[in-house]
């Protein structure tokens, strides 16, 4: 999704609808304020799913990592969000940490992590793909409609 919008003006006009993540995050990626349907990662220290998901057509949605707040590794770096660019995924939501935050701040993509770590993850593909993950005192489900900024995540359900 590509219009302009404000979280702070959001919660203004949609009061108790809106989900708001508590998490701080860092931002990451070159696109401070982002939006789309959400699709959903479950794994700890593990980012094979997450690599596979980026690796396939993205159509704007935001990819949301629960990866139970680790920092021991990192959960997506240069290449995998690379191919998240590639691939029309409109941002990235990581409750971990990222790697190769250097390059990842001149990508076109809004990126959303909790910290840095330069250590790879397991890739053996261990968690769940487009189940409900929570974190930041809400939960995160597929088809929601995320908005990131430099406020915050917040969360509409899916317009009917």
């Amino acid at each position: 999704m590509t219009s302009s919008f404000s979280t702070a003006d959001l919660v203004d006009e949609h009061g108790d609808k809106l989900r708001v993540c508590d998490t701080q995050f860092r931002q990451f990626g070159s696109h401070r304020s982002f939006s789309g349907p959400v699709r959903t990662v479950s794994c700890y220290e593990d980012n094979g799913l997450v690599r596979e998901l980026l690796n396939t057509p993205g159509e704007g949605h935001v990819l949301v990592v629960d990866g139970g707040g680790s920092l021991h590794t990192a959960l997506t770096g240069d290449v995998i969000a690379g191919a998240a660019v590639d691939n029309g995924w409109a941002g990235l939501v990581i409750n971990g940490a990222v790697r190769d935050s250097a390059v990842l701040a001149g990508l076109a993509i809004g990126i959303k992590a909790l910290g840095t770590n330069p250590r790879k993850s397991t890739k053996s593909g261990v968690g769940t793909v487009d189940a409900a993950v929570g974190f930041g005192g809400i939960m995160f489900h597929p088809g929601d409609l995320l908005y990131a900024d430099d406020d915050g995540v917040v969360l509409l359900p899916p317009q009917s």
